[in-house]
C-alpha cells in the first residue's frame, strides 16, 4: 500500500486513508468486517469524529488489542471551549478502546479559538498532549479563510479540508501552502459530497499531490474493494482523465452544494444538502428512487421556505440556498414529469 509522511506529525499513512463517518449507517457487525478487511489490505489511517454517532465505537471494537498499534487514528470534537472538548476526548479514548488518539482535530470552528485562552477549545488539545492521551493536533474546516489563518498561525500540524477534481485555484494554492509549511492536508469529500461517481478520476487526480492524504468515505465491502484495487494501479494523469475532469468542472464547478450539512436544521423541514443537489444527483445516478412519491413531497416542501436566510448564514460556501432551492425543484418537477411513466 501505498504511503505519505502526513507532514511535521512523520506520520505514515497509507492512500487510501478510510473515511468512517458512512458507517455510522452499517450494524455494528458489519462494520467491524469491513475495517477488519481494510486492516488486512493494509489500510493504516482511519479518521473519525465524537459526533459521528458510533463511528468512533466501531473503530475501537475492529481494532482494540494487538491491531490497535499498527493503526493510525484521527477523530474531532465540534467542543467551543476547554471543558467540552476535554469531555469529548475522554469519550473518543473510551469509544475508540486506546490509551491515546493520533490526531485529535477541531471540528469546523466557525470562529479559530484564541490560544491564549486558557479555557478555549484549543487549550484542551495542548493540556491533552501534554497528558500524553492525543500525540498531535489538527483542525477541520471548510471555510476557506479560516484554512487559511489556522495554517498561518502555525499552531496545526494537520489541515482537514475539502479537496476534489473541482478545486479551485485558491484550494489548490491552499495545498501548495501546506506543503510549503509542512503541515499534513488531509483531503475530505474527494467526492465533492457524491457528485463524482468515477472513483478512477478521483484517485488519479489525487495522485498528483504527493502531501495529500485523501480519505475516502467507505460504507460497502465493495466500496473498499474498489479504493484497494485503484491503489495497487499507477495512476496518472491521462488525456481521458483531463477531459473528465475539464467537462466535471464546466458542469459542476463553482457554487454547488458540497453536501456538507452545516444549513440544517431547517425550520420548515427541508433536507438542504439533498435538496440543493438534486438536479446533479438526477443527471448523474440511479434516479427512479429521488421520483418516488415520498422524495416529491420532500422536495416540495421547498415550497414552504420561509426565506429567513438561516441556512444561508451557515453555509461555509456562502451558497444564496433558497434561490438555488427554487432552481432545484424547478428542474426536479420537470425531470419528473418526463420521466413519471418509469415509475410503473
Amino acid at each position: 500500500m501505498k504511503k505519505l509522511v502526513l507532514g511535521k506529525t512523520g506520520l505514515e499513512v497509507t492512500r487510501p486513508a478510510f473515511g468512517v463517518l458512512p458507517l455510522q449507517r452499517v450494524p455494528m457487525k458489519e462494520a467491524v468486517e469491513i475495517l477488519q478487511k481494510a486492516y488486512d489490505y493494509g489500510i493504516n489511517y482511519y479518521d473519525s469524529a465524537n459526533g459521528y454517532s458510533d463511528s468512533e465505537e466501531k473503530i475501537g471494537n475492529a481494532f482494540s488489542g494487538g491491531r490497535r498499534e499498527n493503526v493510525i487514528i484521527s477523530t474531532k470534537s465540534g467542543g467551543k471551549d476547554k471543558a467540552t472538548v476535554t469531555t469529548h476526548i475522554e469519550l473518543s479514548l473510551r469509544h475508540l478502546q486506546t490509551d491515546y488518539i493520533d490526531i485529535l482535530q477541531l471540528h469546523n470552528p466557525s470562529v479559530l479559538p484564541d490560544p491564549n485562552d486558557s479555557e478555549s477549545s484549543y487549550a484542551a488539545l495542548v493540556e491533552a498532549k501534554e497528558k500524553g492521551y492525543i500525540r498531535h493536533i489538527g483542525i477541520t474546516n471548510h471555510s476557506l479563510a479560516n484554512a487559511k489563518a489556522a495554517i498561518d498561525s502555525g499552531l496545526y500540524e494537520t489541515l482537514q479540508f475539502p479537496f476534489s477534481y473541482l478545486a479551485s485555484q485558491e484550494d489548490l494554492d491552499l495545498v501548495a501552502k501546506c506543503k510549503s509549511l509542512n503541515i499534513g492536508f488531509i483531503a475530505m469529500k474527494g467526492l465533492a459530497g457524491g457528485l463524482l461517481t468515477n472513483a478512477r478520476v478521483c484517485a488519479a487526480f489525487m495522485e498528483q499531490f504527493d502531501n495529500v492524504a485523501p480519505i475516502w468515505g467507505i460504507q460497502r465491502m465493495s466500496e473498499l474493494e474498489e479504493w484497494v484495487a485503484l491503489a495497487q494501479e499507477d495512476l496518472t494523469m491521462t488525456d481521458e482523465i483531463a477531459q473528465i475532469i475539464s467537462e466535471d468542472n464546466q458542469t459542476l464547478g463553482g457554487n454547488f452544494c458540497r453536501a456538507c450539512g452545516y444549513c440544517a436544521p431547517c425550520p420548515v423541514g427541508i433536507e438542504i444538502n439533498t435538496a440543493a443537489r438534486m438536479k446533479f444527483l438526477l443527471l448523474r445516478s440511479p434516479y427512479l428512487r429521488m421520483l418516488s412519491e415520498e422524495s416529491n413531497q420532500k422536495m416540495h416542501l421547498i415550497d414552504d421556505c420561509l426565506n429567513c436566510r438561516v441556512c444561508v448564514s451557515r453555509c461555509p460556501y456562502s451558497l444564496e440556498i433558497p434561490a438555488l432551492l427554487k432552481e432545484m425543484l424547478s428542474f426536479y418537477d420537470e425531470f419528473r414529469l418526463e420521466h413519471i411513466n418509469e415509475l410503473v
